[in-house]
């Protein structure tokens, strides 16, 4: 059998570079419409490869090392971003969205997903060792997590073996990767259901999740948690958007893990102007809240919380008026250049609570790739290699139908019987404790 097996099973992962001109060549099989060659969605699938050669720039740099590649590979991601962002933009005066099907019917499709999404495992397994290290720096509340997976595995092969020797290394690999396999997973799910029940097609939410796979750059950070995490909360937020306070309690769960998504939050708030923003807020509160408390209880726990909030407050990365590390554009740079930069996003920022307005669906997609885009202007920790944090609302972009419609339903009343019983508990207590004044009675 062996023989056999070294016949059959002796296959190679493809390089970036090939795995570029092959996912390129099959996306253009899949999505291009040759009868209409200049329609919007045949430019946005070719301008979505527009930053695969910043990350080859970027891996020889690193590989060779070379100061002068890394910096044209920055440049690169820069560049590409800033036509992302555009793009973003001007989908927001984009209403009328014809509809254009695929090359390919929807079996075909399906099994093309299926087929891309098994070939993620051998993928995770053998990368090769230089691309498996983390691109940026994890939070505190992923390493949190991470760790309490790696408990998980040493109390269930206790249980199961009866002793928990083991490599960390190894298994802590395994974790992560798992944990990587599974928020792609969420990631495809919440594109495949959002076609089918918001854009009432199933063809374009396949076709999404097919597309999502195929693109290099989710090949590149296949194992990348900190990447993908908050992209799949973010995607199953929007296909919630119906109930307020489902998408706020996720969204929640982003921004208490990573941050960054609590810079969308001006958007949804003003989605639900109309109704259902108190729900949202305070379901966003209430969970952002409980993720940074427990992050913060585990850390003092273990005796690392000052240290860990020391280490945050001195990270140059976020703090735009301080000079940043090498992996970035903005390497040697003083801050009063970055801090303008910084200074026009949170003006962006805010421009979104109150523009466009009413807001709808399309407007809450478009809006929220753009804020996580922006950032990648002056956040210098690896600015621009961030694409799988707005990636799957790009792919969002290039199929999705007319949304002008897709408001937030009208939100039934709060009940009110916990007010009642909480009134009427109140009058009981108060009943019991209260002591009449004698001189009153006489």
């Amino acid at each position: 059998m062996r023989p056999f097996a070294s016949i059959f099973l002796d296959f190679s992962l493809p390089n970036a570079a090939t795995w570029f001109y092959l996912s390129l060549i099959l996306a253009v099989a899949l999505f291009i419409k040759f009868s209409r060659i200049f329609s919007i969605r045949n430019f946005d699938i070719l301008s979505l490869y527009l930053l695969v050669p910043g990350f080859l720039l970027l891996q020889e740099g690193n590989r060779t090392p070379s100061s002068t590649l890394v910096f044209y590979g920055y440049l690169w991601l820069t560049v590409g971003s800033l036509g992302f962002f555009a793009r973003c933009l001007w989908d927001l005066t984009l209403v009328g969205r014809p509809a254009i099907g695929t090359n390919l019917n929807l079996a075909g499709l399906c099994w093309m997903a299926l087929a891309l999404f098994a070939c993620m495992a051998p993928v995770v397994a053998r990368m090769p060792a230089d691309l498996q290290k983390p691109v940026g720096t994890r939070t505190t509340a992923l390493d949190v997590l991470d760790k309490a997976g790696n408990q998980t595995v040493d109390e269930v092969q206790k249980k199961l073996t009866g002793s928990a020797d083991r490599d960390e290394a190894l298994t802590r690999f395994w974790v992560e990767r798992s944990v990587a396999l599974l928020c792609h997973l969420a990631v495809i799910a919440a594109l495949v259901l959002i076609g089918v029940v918001h854009f009432q097609n199933t063809t374009a939410g396949v076709a999404a999740a097919t597309f999502y796979l195929l693109l290099p750059y989710t090949a590149y950070h296949v194992g990348q948690v900190h990447h993908v995490f908050p992209a799949a909360l973010l995607l199953w937020a929007i296909y919630c958007y119906r109930r307020a306070w489902l998408s706020g309690m996720l969204l929640g769960l982003a921004a208490g893990t990573c941050f960054f998504p609590a810079l969308t939050v001006p958007i949804w708030l003003s989605f639900y102007r109309r109704g259902g923003m108190r729900r949202f807020l305070a379901a966003f509160g209430l969970t952002a809240g409980l993720s940074l408390g427990m992050t913060g209880i585990v850390l003092w726990w273990d005796g690392s919380l000052a240290d860990s909030l020391l280490w945050v407050a001195r990270l140059p990365d976020w703090q735009p008026w301080r000079m940043s590390g090498p992996n970035s554009i903005w390497y040697g740079v003083h801050g009063a250049y970055r801090l303008p930069v910084f200074i026009l996003y949170v003006a962006f920022v805010i421009t979104t609570s109150f523009w466009p307005s009413p807001k709808n669906l399309a407007h809450v997609v478009a809006l929220s790739a753009a804020t996580l885009i922006g950032i990648q202007f002056w956040y210098a920790d690896h600015g621009g290699e961030y694409v799988l944090w707005y990636l799957p609302l790009v792919v969002l972009l290039v199929f999705r139908p007319n949304l002008a419609d897709r408001y937030p339903p009208p939100q039934t009343p709060l009940p009110t019987w916990p007010s009642r019983s909480a009134r009427r508990i109140a009058n009981w207590v108060a009943g019991r404790f209260h002591t009449s004044d004698p001189a009153v009675k006489a």
